[in-house]
């Protein structure tokens, strides 16, 4: 009741509030700013886009709408507990519609097997694929039920403030087999190459090499399992557009096409933002959705670091890239389902060439989302819409997508109409695509990196940046590079771990 009253307050009242500025509008800024607004903050959101939603903001071109990234929501409730500290129903502004089978592997070979959360079902599949696999596939999901419980229950939503916070769960990381990744746990339960592929392919989703990763990121495919994978109608720009009204509902401000120039420091302490027009903006505390690495490397560029200094900054390893093609068809393509991933004819092979030799492969896989196979209404009557994301090397590989998206882009098509869309290339009537090159100019990724820092075990949990900032008092952060780390739910997850290390407003008055 209290927190509402000051919601519900005068302007006077509200102004006099302690104020947070909030750098960025993606999923992580916008739960932050709604997170402490419901705890007594006055927040302005400062996004440098033409609108809310960073990586999740929405083309609209020749009568197709286009989420730009997300398109699979995991975790609901983490997002329904947004409209509950507002005061609201998510009901009431979003309609999230379950999607089943999840998604479907279509393996190099032709076979394909349906993923869903239906455990008989999903050993069916398996057992069609490979009957010797079906006991250690159960073995192994047993295994990913207890990961979740200790790696996302627990520990997703804590601060990894100190080093022992990660000395106290080294005991658990061990017995959960977090010192091999998540292929090689995989390995020690199914033997076939495809069971394997469709088992570990997961960390992708949060920008991680399955060869690399530690194997607690296998609670990702339980949190599927737990919570299922839905899609909102409308796209996923339907819940980025009521997180915005919701922020507004509290009477904050988000404010687009408004980039911030560098964090302003004062005796040790975040103190504010100058923008790139060079007025600046005074806050009791900054919170910065922006990619860490920008965000040490140039928002904080001449003040002394002693953790993230530009050296170290150099030295982290960063997600893979992602080119993204969205196109539209003047025909529907009722057989592909609204989730498909095409596995090319290698899997650890392409994976070293993209996240370690950092160069354009010969072969390639994809994910290819039909959003209208759910809702229609985001392509014209009789038409579909699409896009095809292929992981490829982040920037540090030195390619000219200038010279090569194109190119690239019809090598994408020809692997759709081998695979699962014959005849594509002759009902093509509205193209565009994204390059590790648009992430860095639009969204100021380090690298033009997808998800941030890779998520390596040296670089999870208190060695990831935290989200309270190491160097600057006042300074807190969220997002793809802070614990726990990227995909939706991690993000939502980052500004969750705001309550634990923000204090309310009232202790700034």
């Amino acid at each position: 009741m209290n927190v509402i009253a000051r919601q519900d307050a005068g302007p006077e009242a509200r102004t006099q509030r302690p104020h947070a500025i909030v750098i960025g509008a993606g999923f992580g800024g916008l739960a932050a700013a709604i997170r402490l607004g419901a705890r007594g903050w006055r927040v302005t959101v400062l996004e440098r886009c033409e609108q809310p939603g960073g990586r999740a903001s929405v083309f609209r071109q020749d009568g197709f709408v286009f989420d730009a990234g997300p398109t699979i929501i995991t975790a609901p409730f983490l997002l329904e507990e947004l409209w509950t500290l507002a005061g609201g129903r998510m009901a009431d502004d979003v309609e999230l519609r379950a999607i089943d089978p999840f998604y479907r592997i279509r393996f190099d070979d032709g076979a394909h097997i349906d993923c869903s959360g239906h455990h008989d079902a999903m050993c069916a599949e398996i057992g069609r694929l490979a009957p010797g696999d079906v006991a250690g596939y159960e073995r192994f999901i047993a295994m990913t039920e207890e990961i979740y419980r200790i790696g996302f229950e627990q520990l997703g939503h804590v601060p990894f403030g100190h080093w022992t916070d990660m000395a106290r769960i080294l005991p658990d990381l061990v017995r959960l087999s977090g010192h091999r990744s998540v292929h090689g746990l995989v390995a020690r339960h199914v033997r076939d190459p495809r069971v394997r592929a469709a088992l570990s392919f997961h960390p992708l989703l949060v920008g991680g090499n399955p060869f690399r990763v530690s194997a607690i990121y296998a609670l990702i495919l339980h949190l599927e399992r737990r919570h299922g994978v839905h899609f909102a109608m409308g796209g996923t720009g339907a819940i980025v557009a009521g997180l915005a009204r919701l922020i507004e509902r509290q009477g904050n401000r988000i404010r687009c096409n408004t980039p911030v120039d560098r964090i302003l420091v004062r005796e040790g302490a975040a103190c504010g933002v100058e923008l790139a027009d060079g007025s600046r903006i005074a806050a009791d505390i900054v919170v910065s959705d922006a990619c860490t690495g920008f965000t040490y490397g140039h928002l904080l560029r001449g003040v002394a670091r002693r953790r993230w200094t530009d050296r170290k900054l150099a030295a982290a390893r960063y997600s893979m890239g992602l080119f993204v093609w969205y196109f539209g068809t003047d025909r529907q393509f009722g057989e592909v389902p609204h989730h498909t991933i095409v596995m090319g004819p290698r899997y650890r092979g392409l994976l070293e060439d993209i996240f370690e030799k950092k160069r354009l492969a010969p072969d390639m896989s994809l994910y290819l989302h039909r959003p209208t196979a759910t809702d229609p209404a985001l392509a014209p009557a009789g038409c579909d819409a699409f896009y095809a994301l292929a992981p490829v090397p982040h920037l540090g590989g030195g390619q000219d997508w200038a010279r090569e998206a194109e190119a690239f882009r019809q090598r994408v098509e020809r692997r759709l109409e081998e695979a699962v869309m014959p005849g594509l290339g002759g009902h093509i009537v509205t193209s565009r695509v994204m390059t590790p090159q648009d992430f860095a100019t639009r969204y100021d990724s380090t690298w033009g990196a997808g998800f941030g820092m890779e998520p390596v075990l040296t670089q999870s949990a208190w060695f990831r940046p935290h989200n309270a900032s190491e160097d600057v008092r006042n300074l807190f952060l969220v997002g793809a590079g802070t614990h726990p780390g990227a995909g939706v739910p991690g993000v939502l997850s980052t500004a969750r771990v705001l309550d634990t290390v923000v204090p309310d407003a009232n202790a700034f008055v």
